[in-house]
């Protein structure tokens, strides 16, 4: 009892500020199962439109990436007008070399890293009388194509510039190739028959694959990768089939045999630059290069050269096909719809509670105490629909990959794809409440006691 006179003041317990969020974290999820069918209404809407967002996100990210990340910034493409004057019209330069001139810029090594190449066959014969020959796809190219495009290896080494000159008869192989040969082991030394060349593997590759294929994209935008890989002279001594775009002008023989001579373009060339001075400098090289080839009577036009980034070619041979970012957009307004609707179902939930949270602002919570609960449960309604949303973007991805086109082969969620999930789902849903829980703290105290 107190002393007459003496009247108890309530002070609302508030829980200390170590445990605010397990406190509003314990709230929020007896408040979502006391409406578990509204609950349930308001994780499908986020799960659906995550599903579907986080489908075509992931398939646009796949094919639309960085080939090289770290490294595409300085690695260009050079390009020069080699054709006759009724090229003339033609804005661009053909993004092929003819074996001349590919062979002149890869001997003048004006870059840090320079590679000739071109896109081949190879008919695999196993030692093994038992297993039949086999066809696999090759890259027949010039020494720095390894250090320049940082392929990784898991056995040996790539081969020099002397292997380049001398017609070494050497070879890389994909590490896909040396397990189906020699059953993952380390291969290096050992031979492997190509067609009717044995060749001496020096070096195994750990998986690599670039996405787009970059660096030939006439053998496909996204064609799987070679599995093994030669110099480019030893190629041509010893007459493996090439493979890839050609283009030819003028008059001349064009038979395989003599196309070092033929006035065709159909090799590929790629040089790293590390700096803006170096794109600079080897800029100027190319067009005194054309202006000396100009004089000779090679080249009958007089057009600049140029340098073409790799994002810059990607993107005017527009690899990523165009549905697939209409789809990207198409999947993003239907995910917005998907927050209008949640926006709307918290609202309602939200505002049934007001009775609630009248008499807990009526026994001292703050408005900012009770905005923050109803925040942690709309970010708990995201987290629930990322889980969901999750699972409908893996089987989203599935159906995809059902399609026969190489690009949707490649649709795979990877560790970012799967921290982007459950982040955008928490962080949408989180918007989604705030005018809801901003409008529920805005019911004044006194009008839900009154009918308490």
């Amino acid at each position: 009892m107190l002393p007459r006179g003496v009247h108890r003041v309530f002070r609302p317990s508030r829980p200390p500020v170590g445990t605010e969020f397990s406190y509003y974290l314990e709230m929020a999820v007896r408040s979502l199962r006391r409406n578990p069918v509204l609950t349930a209404l308001m994780v499908v809407a986020i799960a659906l439109g995550i599903g579907a967002c986080m489908t075509t996100l992931t398939a646009l990210h796949v094919l639309d990436g960085d080939p090289l990340p770290g490294r595409s910034g300085s690695i260009y493409m050079p390009r020069i007008e080699p054709r006759a004057s009724d090229a003339s019209n033609e804005v661009l330069r053909p993004d092929q070399l003819t074996w001349t001139d590919g062979m002149a810029l890869l001997h003048a090594a004006r870059a840090t890293h320079q590679a000739l190449m071109v896109g081949g066959e190879a008919t695999i014969r196993p030692g093994d009388p038992g297993v039949d020959p086999f066809i696999m796809p090759a890259r027949f190219t010039s020494a720095d194509f390894f250090p320049m495009f940082g392929a990784p290896f898991q056995f040996g080494q790539g081969w020099s510039a002397a292997d380049d000159e001398g017609r070494a008869h050497v070879a890389v192989i994909s590490d896909a190739l040396n397990a189906r040969l020699f059953g993952g082991a380390n291969s290096v030394g050992r031979s492997i028959q190509v067609n009717d060349t044995s060749l001496r593997i020096i070096g195994v590759l750990a998986p690599w694959r670039p996405v787009p294929h970059f660096y030939d994209l006439n053998t496909g935008a996204y064609a799987s990768p070679e599995d093994i890989y030669l110099p480019l002279t030893t190629a041509r001594a010893t007459q493996l089939p090439r493979a890839g775009g050609i283009q030819c002008w003028s008059t001349g023989s064009t038979e395989e045999a003599l196309m070092e001579s033929a006035p065709c373009a159909w090799l590929q060339f790629w040089v790293q630059l590390d700096s803006a001075d170096a794109v600079k400098a080897y800029l100027a090289y190319l067009n005194d290069y054309v202006h000396v080839q100009h004089a000779s009577g090679r080249f009958e036009l007089l057009k600049p050269a140029e340098l073409t980034s790799v994002k810059g070619l990607l993107d005017e041979k527009q690899v990523v096909p165009g549905d697939v970012r209409l789809q990207f957009w198409l999947a993003s307004a239907f995910f917005v719809v998907c927050l209008v609707n949640t926006v709307g179902l918290m609202l309602a939930k939200f505002l049934r509670r007001a009775g609630e949270l009248g008499v807990r602002r009526a026994l001292g919570a703050s408005r900012r105490h009770i905005f923050a609960q109803l925040l942690v449960e709309a970010a708990i309604v995201g987290l629930a629909g990322g889980v969901v949303g999750l699972g409908l973007a893996w089987a989203g991805l599935g159906l995809v990959r059902l399609n026969p086109n190489r690009s949707a082969q490649l649709a795979h969620m990877d560790i970012s794809m799967l921290l982007t999930t459950f982040v955008l789902s928490v962080v949408a849903a989180s918007l989604a409440g705030l005018f809801p829980a901003w409008r529920a703290c805005q019911v004044p105290p006194g009008l839900h006691l009154k009918s308490q």
